[in-house]
Parts: structure tokens; C-alpha cells; sequence
């Protein structure tokens, strides 16, 4: 009697024999034909057009190894006074800002605003970190892995941080202000202005992947996004130019936190945990 093997078995040796050929050829192409195998078997086309714009990533964090360490910069209480003066600037230029995008608000505008959202949105960030997280599982790259982890943590990061300030301020969107004052602020009101936590989850993960990635063209470019999805909250009055500078900088620095680049009040980065069975985040803060 013989067996038979099943379409998903001979699928999953597939996958695993081109994860091999990854790992020795680190090359482009072939990791971009492994992880559209993914997308396909999953049914999620968006991540396969998203990922056409991003590619690099995986190669080049397949070529990671044990890096350095190097101390993470201290983020200094003037630091933060310097960026709460840029923010209070920012805010003085809210009300013109907003008259001017909405005066060259047209349909073409509207149309890009509406794809360029995305990028800060689940239906993208979602895709891109499960697809890393689950190439890294297929192919045995526990760094592939950790990256995916690293990118998790500092979109929760960011996404947590932002949802708490929204709900604290309470500030007005613009098209909710009917006399277009930017300075209504009214606490726990359930306004959630400030920040944009489109910005912020853009900037997060724009900063999380070159941080990674470590590639000049790739930096421009996922900077590009994140700011294109900055300029789609100004175009649709959703938020002041304020609230999505705040974002973008809430953004970059819990990227850069989680990433163990900068270090604030003494919090390290987390460090991702990987079991046979089981994986966890650990986080620690020194006094």
C-alpha cells in the first residue's frame, strides 16, 4: 500500500527547501518568491503589493548577525523641552495650515489621501509584521523573527501611548470645530485629535523597518509613506498639522526605544524571547 502525500504537505517542503536557499543566498528575488508563496497560501494579496515596495527588508535582515552593542543615546529632559517648543510653534501655524489644505483639497487629492492611508493602517502594518514573523518561523531565521517582534512592540508602543494622550487631551478634530479653533481642548471628552495615531503608527513603523534594514533608499522611501500618510490626515481635516508632527515624533521614538537605539529614563529595549513552543517579550527598567 502507498501513501499518498497531501497538496499542503508537499506546499510546506517546498517552502522549506526555498527557506534553505534564502539562508545561503541571501538573494532579493527568491525571498520575494518565498514570501509571495506565504501570501498566496494565506489569501492576503494587499501584503504581496505592500511588500513589492519593501522587499529588501528580508534579505537584508536574513544577513543579520551578532552586531556590536553599542550604548543606546540618552534621551535628555532637553530634548523634550526642545521638541514641546517646536510642537507649541507648530500649533500657532494650526488654523492657517488647515484653511490652506483644505482650500486645495480636490478629488485627485482625496484619491491619493485615501491610498496613502493605509500605510498606517492594520490591513498594512499587520501584513507586513505577520508575514516576517511567519517567514521567520518557516524558514528557522530566529532573527527574521525578532524583527517581526521588534517591529510588534513598537507599534503597540506607539498605538498604546498615542490612544492614552487622545483620551487624556480630548481635542477637537478640525472638521468638528465649527468656529475652527484649534485650541479646544476638553479632557476625557472623547475628541482624539492629538495625536494623529495614523502619524504614529506610520512613523513607527517607517523608523522600525529602516532602523532594520539599514539602507539609505529604503529609509527615504518608507519616510516618504509615513509623511504621504501625514499629509492624508491634513487633506481629509482629520487633524491639525500639530497633531500629526506629534504623532511622527511619538512614532520615531518608540521605534527608536524598542530598537535600543535611544534609551529614556533609563528603560532598555525589550528583548524578544524565543522557546520551542513559546515566545515572550521581556522589559526592563534599571534605577
Amino acid at each position: 500500500m502507498t501513501s499518498r502525500t497531501r497538496p499542503i504537505d508537499r506546499f510546506i517542503k517546498t517552502l522549506h527547501a526555498e527557506a534553505k536557499v534564502l539562508s545561503d543566498t541571501h538573494s532579493p528575488i527568491r525571498c520575494l518568491h518565498y514570501l509571495a508563496a506565504i501570501t498566496k497560501a494565506q489569501g492576503k494579496p494587499l501584503f504581496l503589493a505592500w511588500l513589492a515596495l519593501v522587499a529588501q527588508p528580508f534579505p537584508a535582515t536574513a544577513q543579520l548577525g551578532p552586531q556590536p552593542y553599542q550604548e543606546p543615546a540618552a534621551v535628555r529632559w532637553w530634548h523634550g523641552a526642545i521638541a514641546f517648543s517646536g510642537l507649541s510653534v507648530l500649533m500657532m501655524l494650526d488654523e492657517p495650515a488647515q484653511r490652506y489644505f483644505q482650500n486645495q483639497r480636490s478629488g485627485s487629492s482625496n484619491g491619493m489621501a485615501n491610498t496613502l492611508r493605509h500605510f498606517g493602517q492594520i490591513e498594512v502594518y499587520g501584513s507586513i509584521t505577520g508575514g516576517l514573523v511567519a517567514a521567520g518561523l518557516v524558514s528557522g531565521n530566529v532573527e527574521l523573527v525578532r524583527t517581526g517582534g521588534r517591529l510588534a512592540a513598537s507599534l503597540a508602543v506607539s498605538g498604546a501611548t498615542a490612544t492614552l494622550i487622545k483620551l487624556a487631551l480630548g481635542r477637537q478634530r478640525p472638521h468638528e470645530n465649527l468656529e475652527g479653533d484649534s485650541d479646544e481642548y476638553l479632557l476625557f471628552s472623547g475628541h482624539e485629535a492629538m495625536p494623529s495615531g495614523h502619524s504614529a503608527i506610520a512613523f513607527a513603523l517607517a523608523t522600525a523597518l529602516a532602523d532594520d534594514i539599514d539602507r539609505t533608499w529604503a529609509t527615504v522611501g518608507l519616510y516618504t509613506l509615513a509623511s504621504g500618510v501625514a499629509w492624508s490626515r491634513l487633506n481629509d481635516d482629520q487633524h491639525w498639522l500639530s497633531d500629526v508632527a506629534a504623532g511622527a515624533a511619538l512614532g520615531i521614538t518608540s521605534a527608536k526605544v524598542v530598537n535600543g537605539r535611544w534609551r529614556i529614563f533609563n528603560l532598555r529595549p525589550p528583548k524578544i524571547l524565543l522557546g520551542p513552543q513559546q515566545a515572550a517579550v521581556a522589559w526592563q527598567i534599571t534605577f
